[in-house]
């Protein structure tokens, strides 16, 4: 397996295209996951919200990380989403991951009963030592309705076989406290990275070690750009090739990310894969829109 720095950089997160009955498009998705490889992301988040993880069965998930394993052919790590509603399905899912080659789980709060804190820290610690596979904590309010106190994010952190957290990335306006309060809670050198791609590049300036990245899941040059502008210090270039992106961003915050980047998909030729029912597919004028929009970008 790779070695786990890709908890640092461009993490991308593609769609799973499956048909109406939940199977896997493989043909699609190796389509989908070559021209990562080829940009060179630090690693590629499978099965991730954007992957639509929750809406497929079990053998569908451990398909499409084997799948995803020979596609990828070991040049890129593979961390994948292992979320489920029991403790022991998780557990599971986790095994299933890493036997199909997995390098690294990724863990939310799923749940249908609104969960404490006990009850999460217990969740992560029975599937960290039982899964066999290392684990990013995955917090993502906006699906779980479950959010992450820094302190425990920090005692997670402390935990065996939890080597990183996945957070929602603070408003740009708060991005440097919020960064600041996740750093003292966690050990040094513990890797946060943040999702929510409108506000990453300011996370990741303030110190955000990834940026896990719906838009890298279509144009993995354009992100990496932005990485690499604030690896380097160049603060300066990595906000102007951000805002040159604010349109789709604003396309992101209005219509849903996922449901963009499943009619990007189609637009750019990649895949033609619906969204999984009760999902619904945009709008053709929504779509045009979509279409319209992206032609008048740079994006790669």
């Amino acid at each position: 397996m790779p070695a786990l720095s890709g908890l640092s950089g461009l993490s991308a997160f593609p769609i799973t295209p499956s048909d109406a009955d939940g199977r896997v498009d493989a043909g699609a998705l190796q389509r989908l996951l070559e021209p990562l490889v080829a940009a060179g992301v630090d690693s590629i988040g499978l099965l991730g919200s954007t992957g639509t993880y929750a809406y497929l069965s079990r053998d569908e998930r451990r398909r499409a990380v084997a799948i995803a394993r020979e596609a990828v052919g070991g040049r890129v790590p593979l961390l994948v989403g292992i979320g489920a509603l029991r403790t022991d399905e998780a557990i599971r899912l986790a095994q299933d991951a890493r036997a199909a080659g997995a390098d690294a789980g990724l863990l939310a709060p799923v749940s249908y009963t609104p969960l404490t804190e006990a009850e999460v820290e217990a969740h992560f610690a029975a599937v960290a030592e039982a899964g066999g596979l290392p684990l990013v904590l995955y917090d993502n309010p906006a699906t779980t309705h479950f959010r992450f106190t820094p302190a425990l994010i920090g005692r997670l952190a402390r935990r065996p076989g939890i080597v990183a957290a996945k957070c929602a990335a603070p408003a740009p306006a708060d991005a440097a406290a919020g960064v600041a309060a996740l750093q003292a809670a966690v050990p040094a050198g513990f890797p946060i990275g943040f999702s929510g791609d409108w506000n990453a590049t300011e996370a990741l300036i303030a110190g955000g070690t990834a940026w896990y990245s719906v838009a890298g899941g279509l144009f993995p040059r354009t992100c990496r750009a932005i990485v690499r502008a604030v690896e380097a210090g160049d603060t300066d270039r990595a906000r102007t090739l951000n805002a040159e992106l604010e349109p789709l961003w604003t396309l992101f915050r209005t219509h849903s990310s996922l449901r963009v980047v499943y009619a990007l998909a189609d637009i750019l030729g990649r895949c033609c894969a619906e969204p999984p029912r009760p999902i619904r597919p945009l709008p053709p004028e929504v779509v045009a829109e979509i279409a319209a929009t992206v032609r008048r970008m740079p994006l790669s």
